[in-house]
């Protein structure tokens, strides 16, 4: 699949954004009314930037709003809804705890719930596709879940050792998310490993129902030149290159963090948690942009994938 950059953005800052916003719900950040105020414009922040960066992989991104109607069959609706009523929650629980110094537990609690939530059904947009086999998988919303409540401890923990001149339990919370988050990545780029473009059941004989006559394979391509479906689903990303780029996602992602986590616990400064933070979300621009240029569509079937005979010019990608 075409890896977009508005895509990428907005699966990386909106699961921060939502993780971050579960950690203040629950009241992990205390101390002044201004440093919690900041951790609450942060979460949205991230939380908003990631959505309206969704809205540009739209071929009409002012008609983004029609989305929400189809809740009842679109986890891409059900997203957009349990976005806009966690944020809206969330501004509520933070105004109060800001300016009345109410923080309002019972409703941190639904916060912190319909955060989660919201991530999965972001996450389902993805994992439900049948027609991705590397996507269809439980492993997928647990990635997800994982990065996005690691990304928000690591967050929080940056404004917990601001306020208070260290991060306490918190730090701890990080590390131990960070390997949880790693570990369940590795298990599933396992599984995708194994589970190539006919592991769903389709084959060009499937797909053409010839396969009564025998092995199916592909003369000529469908087009003579590059079109939409060859931009989108037959993108390509070489063996070598894959490998470099989850090097780079494990290092920025989750040994770099781990280590500036592990220096702020010992050291007790808020910039090493910080650090950690941003070094995170670098690494997982990179998990994720390997999410999709890595995920097979059954499409590619049609276009030749794995023949011999398909032409190079049909998979616009990275060799």
């Amino acid at each position: 699949m075409h890896p977009a950059a508005s895509i990428i953005v907005f699966t990386t800052l909106s699961g921060a954004g939502f993780g971050l916003a579960a950690f203040l719900a629950l009241g992990a950040v205390s101390g002044s009314p201004a440093v919690l105020g900041a951790a609450a414009l942060t979460a949205l922040g991230l939380a908003a930037a990631g959505l309206v960066s969704s809205t540009f992989h739209l071929g009409r991104p002012e008609r983004a709003w029609r989305a929400l109607t189809q809740w009842r069959t679109s986890w891409l609706s059900r997203e957009g809804v349990l976005s806009i009523a966690t944020l809206g929650l969330f501004a509520v629980q933070m105004a109060t705890a800001v300016l009345l110094d109410r923080p309002l537990p019972l409703l941190g609690l639904v916060v912190a719930a319909l955060s989660a939530v919201t991530v999965y059904a972001t996450a389902m947009i993805y994992a439900s596709l049948r027609a991705v086999p590397r996507w269809h998988t439980g492993l997928t919303p647990a990635c997800y879940l994982l990065f996005s409540a690691a990304g928000g401890a690591l967050l929080a923990a940056s404004f917990r050792a601001f306020a208070e001149g260290n991060a306490g339990g918190l730090g701890w919370a990080a590390l131990a998310l960070l390997v949880l988050a790693w570990a369940a990545k590795a298990l599933w780029w396992r599984r995708s490993d194994r589970r190539p473009l006919g592991a769903a059941g389709s084959t060009p004989e499937t797909a053409t129902r010839l396969g009564r006559f025998g092995r199916v394979r592909l003369l000529e391509p469908p087009h003579s030149t590059g079109n939409y479906l060859t931009r989108e689903m037959v993108f390509r990303v070489g063996r070598k290159h894959a490998a470099k780029l989850r090097a780079i996602a494990v290092v920025l992602g989750g040994l770099a963090p781990a280590l500036l986590v592990a220096l702020g616990l010992a050291a007790g400064g808020w910039p090493w948690f910080a650090a950690a933070a941003l070094v995170h979300l670098a690494g997982i621009l990179a998990e994720r942009w390997l999410f999709f240029a890595e995920a097979e569509h059954v499409v590619a079937l049609y276009y030749g994938h794995g023949e011999r005979a398909a032409p190079a010019a049909l998979h616009a990608g990275v060799r």
